[in-house]
Formats: C-alpha cells, structure tokens, sequence
C-alpha cells in the first residue's frame, strides 16, 4: 500500500472523495497484480500434478498405494531358485513379515513362498479328510502333548455337623502325539523349467498338495503309527458294553458283512455320550454311503438326506457325512462306519511351513523338488468316537 500512501500525500489539496476514490483505486491496482501472482501459481502447480498423474497411470501404479506387495521379492527370488537353482536372491532376501522367513534350516531346503503354501494348505482342508472335521494345531516342536481329564471328582453330602470326608481325586492322562515327515519328490525337466510360460509354483503346488492330501487322509483313518500318523480305526476296539478307556467302542450290526435294518444306525447312535452328539460325524467311504442311503424307517422315509444348499454335506438321522474314501468296505468284520465328535476324539498337529529342495542331480535332464511337511495325528479322546461293527457280535 506504499505506492496509494504516497499517492494520497502527494494529492493532499484534494476533496476526501477524491481522496477516497484514489486510494480505492490504487488498492483494487495491488490487488489484481496479486491475484493474477496466485492464479500463475496454482496453474504451475496443477500442471505439476498432471505430469504425476500421468506418470503414475502410465506405470500402472495407484495414486494412493495401499500397501507394498510384500509377496512379490519372494516370489520371484523362489521362482529363480525352482528354475534355475539360483538361491542368491533368497539368501540375501530380508523381508519385514514374520511368516516370509528365508532363512536355511539345518536339513536344508527353504520355505516356499506364503502364496504357493496357501493353495497347498486350501487342497488339504477342502480334501475328503479326517482333517476337516478334526482339531488341527499347529506346533512348533517335535511333538504335541494333549491332557486328557477322563475321571470325575469324587462327591458326597455334607450335613451341618458331620464331618466331610476326603472324595477321588481325578486322574490326568497325557497323550503323545509325535510329528513325522511326509514327503514329495516331483520332478520336471529343466527344458519345461526354463519355459518362461509354464507355472512351475502352480504345478508344483498342485503335485504336492495331491501326494500329501492322499497319504494324509489314508494315515489318519488307518495308520500304524510307525513313521507316520496313527488313524483312529489303529486302535483296539471292543463291544461298546465292556468298553474301557484306549479302545474304541463298537456297535454290532447283528449280521455278518452286513446290516439288515435301520436299528444298527439308531443304536451307533445313542451309544455316543450325549456331550458329543451335538457335533458328532459320520465317517464312511463311498460304497458304504451308496447302500446305507437306501434304508428306510418303519414309514418309509429315508434316514439319509442330501444338502439343500450347495456345498452342505449330506445328512444321516440329521448328522453330517463325511466321505472318506480310506475307510473300509462292508466285510464281515469290518468296522466300515464311524461316528462321533472328531474335533474332540481325533487331533492333527503339524509345523505349518512347508520345505522344498531342489536336486538337479539326481535325475538328469529332470530336476527333482524334495518337497517335506512335518504332521502328526492320534486319538485324544477315545469316548468322543463310536464304530459300526459289520459282524453279529
């Protein structure tokens, strides 16, 4: 304001409104010159933010990035090292996720990438396994204890003066259930590796995922317990009426190799402990399913029903069926039916990272991946589970 200051002295024999008009008009001057600077301005500064936004589309990149693909350094360090053998990258990879770790276990191999371990971890659960209506825990060490209370404390009455007497104390029993290795060795040549267009973690995670899901569903309902999982059809079975703790009770169908009626179904039923009903499963392949479907109660409805929805697992007097395809076939003798709370009665511990090692050596011109996972699985309560005996007795 200087300038109409001055203006205003030099002009001092004017009238006030004369005054007042050159003062005004000298204010509106300043003011035009300082708009006009802040319009060049946010002009400049708009064509600056222009140049951005053309850069960041051209780069396909979003104008606020969510957050980095933390993935991607270890997906392509792994993808080097399958095709190629190349393991610089992931030894000098640092990434910030815990679950990313790279780093060199004794046995050798490295973790594959989360990606890869996922569709791994989706095959096995969506399998027809024992897995899926088990207790799955994930451990880290070389076995997983389960603590099992199957006594009850002792009571009695108290009268206002007598003296209370000392009652059962319960007793804790701790099973043990070991982690063994299951392994894969798929093998690709190196011609088909260096082929840009073929999926060689997709590939790779579907043989795996295949190999593991198959010889972990057939240890789970039948294994020996030596170098592998202990199914729960492994273990001693008795006549539900005698049965004791670490047997599996069963129900007779009252025929050889077969079953002649709806009653054996009802009674499986009822011999389970009420506590575990709510949640109970039948477990039966599918040769067994297609002739229990065909019985009929007394009214000529069906016991079996299929799912309303898509994806809900068939029904049996109301209770899920699970198919898994390991149990046996109706034999004379043969416990082919089992039905109770698996989530209770059945635990699969297992160290959740997945190893693979490539091996270019062994198999020439192939290339072998060592593919190894750590699993393990037993009964942690035997009243939780109930077998259907195809035997008279």
């Amino acid at each position: 304001m200087m300038t109409t200051q001055a203006k205003a002295r030099a002009g001092e024999d004017l009238s006030p409104v004369a005054e007042m008009k050159s003062a005004v008009a000298g204010f509106m001057s300043e003011f035009s010159v300082f708009r006009a600077e802040v319009y060049n301005r946010l002009q400049q500064q708009e064509e600056k933010m222009t140049m951005f936004e053309r850069k960041s589309i051209a780069l396909s990149r979003p104008h606020l990035a969510a957050g980095a693909d933390t993935h991607a350094p270890h997906r392509k360090a792994f993808d080097a090292y399958l095709r190629g053998g190349d393991d610089d990258a992931l030894r000098g990879l640092e990434l910030e996720g815990k679950a990313l770790n790279t780093a060199i276990a004794g046995e050798g191999g490295y973790l594959v990438d989360p990606q890869t371990a996922e569709t791994i971890r989706s095959v096995l659960t969506s399998t027809a396994s024992i897995r899926a209506v088990a207790n799955v825990v994930a451990v880290e060490a070389s076995s997983f204890d389960v603590l099992v209370d199957h006594t009850d404390v002792g009571h009695g009455w108290a009268t206002e003066t007598g003296s209370v007497a000392e009652t059962d104390t319960p007793a804790i029993d701790r099973i043990n259930i070991p982690l063994h290795e299951l392994s894969a060795l798929p093998k690709a040549s190196q011609r088909l590796l260096d082929d840009s267009a073929f999926d060689v973690e997709g590939w790779l995670a579907g043989r795996i995922a295949d190999k593991f899901a198959r010889a972990e569903a057939a240890a789970f309902v039948g294994g020996d317990g030596l170098d592998k999982p202990r199914g729960f059809l492994a273990h001693p079975s008795v006549d539900n009426d005698v049965w004791t703790w670490g047997n599996l009770g069963y129900v007779p169908t009252g025929a050889e190799g077969a079953i002649d009626g709806p009653d054996p179904i009802v009674d499986l039923v009822y011999a389970l402990g009420a506590q575990y009903r709510a949640n109970a499963t039948f477990v039966m392949n599918s040769k067994t399913a297609g002739t229990i479907r065909k019985m009929k109660d007394a009214d000529g409805r069906f016991l079996w029903s299929d799912g309303l929805a898509a994806g809900e697992p068939a029904r049996l007097m109301g209770y899920r069926v699970l198919i898994a395809e390991d149990m046996p076939d109706i034999a004379t003798g043969a416990n082919a039916i089992a039905f109770g709370d698996f989530r209770a009665g059945y635990t699969v511990a297992e160290r959740p990272d997945l190893r693979v090692l490539r091996d270019p050596y062994s198999a020439k011109p192939h290339v072998l991946f060592y593919a190894t996972k750590r699993v393990g699985g037993d009964v942690s309560d035997f009243k939780a589970i109930k077998l259907l005996k195809f035997a008279v007795s």
